[in-house]
């Protein structure tokens, strides 16, 4: 099977099984566990003053969610694989595998920035199955089953109709923290190269909530250098199922070992390639 996720949309529906569309549901019901957690500890600032301080604060978040998020969705898929490092990138052994990030944007969570969310989504031979995004702060879910759509709280989402760039609102976020100097300037660059094309560009983290976005409608074009399958997965299978494009900058079919990521719609996905292959 291709690894690239960039066929999921010619799935036929017909394949997408009653216990895949079970699973969801009831994976849905876990991210809103895990959200409403997560929620109780959001709100004032929380101060750190060392790295070490820093990354103790978002495994308190990791973990406070994760306490909701594992044995639920180990029960749904007993034999499925974990992924346990939020920020690995590159393909997946052969088989099923979860794919949660238990607080996407967790920095901003710590900020007392809205901008935070809870995923999970399921991957089966490097193919995303399913996914929930759930953002606690509005209540809102997102879900894409392959071949069968993506919805926001059960209304079916839809990419933008745009078909110039010059009139599409843009966005980009940073992969991780501490990123080399070669990719600092790769996404330097290509912040520039959109501000010269598109109409706006937005700049923030997490790289989810951009995708939801751009799965909805809202923004025309999501990109990235670098990246992580957790990052990266739920989006890709909502604009997918929404009807956008997904390949990494130059065009090419994406998967997990891509160095560059776009998600566009279609009217606009050729113009954002030229743009990022300058």
């Amino acid at each position: 099977m291709s690894e690239s996720i960039q066929t999921i949309e010619v799935a036929a529906t017909a394949d997408v099984t009653a216990s895949d569309a079970d699973v969801l549901a009831r994976t849905v019901t876990a991210v809103r566990g895990a959200g409403a957690v997560l929620r109780e500890r959001f709100g004032d600032v929380v101060a750190y003053r060392t790295r070490e301080e820093l990354m103790s604060a978002l495994a308190g978040n990791d973990d406070a969610a994760l306490d909701i998020l594992r044995p639920a969705l180990t029960r749904l898929r007993p034999d499925a694989g974990w992924v346990e490092d939020e920020l690995d990138g590159g393909a997946l052994p052969a088989g099923e595998w979860w794919v949660v990030d238990p607080a996407e944007g967790n920095v901003n969570h710590l900020q007392a920035l809205p901008e935070w969310a809870v995923t999970a989504t399921l991957v089966r031979d490097n193919q995303p199955v399913l996914t929930a995004v759930h953002l606690p702060l509005t209540g809102e879910t997102y879900t894409a089953l392959a071949g069968a759509g993506a919805h926001l709280d059960g209304r079916p989402l839809r990419v933008s109709p745009t078909t110039d760039l010059g009139l599409g609102l843009v966005a980009t976020s940073q992969a991780r923290p501490d990123e080399d100097e070669k990719v600092v300037h790769r996404i330097g660059s290509s912040i520039t190269a959109m501000l010269l094309d598109a109409l706006v560009v937005r700049t923030s983290v997490p790289a989810t909530l951009h995708l939801v976005n751009v799965a909805a409608g809202r923004l025309d074009a999501f990109w990235q250098y670098a990246g992580a399958r957790a990052d990266l997965l739920p989006g890709a299978l909502l604009v997918t199922e929404a009807g956008g494009q997904i390949s990494d900058a130059q065009g090419r079919p994406w998967t997990p070992r891509s160095e560059t990521f776009l998600a566009a719609a279609p009217g606009v996905h050729a113009q954002a390639v030229t743009t990022l292959s300058r």
